[in-house]
């Protein structure tokens, strides 16, 4: 039964969009405030970890020390690589983008990808993350998110991961997430809503459709909140 729900952003500006107005108590912890609310009869735990894998590995850890969730699930934003529809999606599947093997700089095909933590020599032998059944009611798009330590903005490189690993939005936290949780043996679910086409015009469309976008992303997590 899942009763306790750890969220974990990126970004501020998604955490803080996830039941602005809901009365909340809030703590203190390493990576700064913390709210903790009641929704859909379960307690909701919320934290914006910073960017990047290292800090979203870190949050899950301490999340887990700390409050003991059932469930780990990952909102916010996303760039859009593959030409799957919608502008919000529940996160199926994740996978770390960047760990492996390079042989070759500057060229695609010269990395090799491992499941993260596995030896990174050999045959190239990789799976990703699933996620926690979306429930049917929610009826959003799914997708597979790729994870990696940077912001992408080169049409080559989104079409990399679409085409090789099959990937259909590109983020920097879910798949430490998704890691860790493994560990631990808790499942972890993600929602992530569009901002930039993971493209030469993503710095500038990311900040202009942020705060849209970590809105679309938050009220999907509160509905899925309720229907688990």
């Amino acid at each position: 039964m899942i009763d306790h729900i750890a969220i974990i952003t990126g970004v501020q500006d998604e955490a803080d969009a996830f039941l602005r107005d809901h009365s909340a108590t809030r703590l203190d912890s390493p990576f700064g405030e913390i709210r903790q609310l009641d929704h859909g009869g379960k307690t909701v735990t919320i934290l914006c970890s910073g960017i990047g894998k290292v800090h979203a590995g870190a949050a899950a850890l301490y999340m887990h020390s700390h409050f003991q969730p059932d469930l780990f699930l990952v909102i916010g934003t996303a760039g859009h690589v593959s030409t799957q529809e919608g502008d919000c999606f529940y996160l199926r599947e994740s996978l770390q983008a960047d760990y492996g093997t390079l042989d070759r700089f500057g060229e695609h095909d010269g990395f090799t990808h491992y499941n993260a933590g596995s030896w990174p020599i050999g045959p190239a032998n990789w799976s990703p993350f699933t996620s926690y059944p979306m429930p049917a009611a929610l009826a959003l798009p799914q997708a597979r998110i790729a994870t990696a330590d940077c912001f992408i903005k080169c049409p080559e490189r989104s079409g990399y991961l679409r085409d090789v690993l099959k990937a259909d939005l590109v983020d920097m936290e879910t798949a430490a997430v998704a890691q860790i949780a493994a560990m631990l043996d808790t499942p972890w679910a993600g929602i992530k809503a569009v901002t930039d086409g993971a493209n030469g015009d993503s710095s500038d469309d990311f900040h202009a459709n942020l705060a849209a976008a970590a809105k679309r992303a938050a009220d999907a997590a509160a509905a899925l909140i309720s229907q688990i």
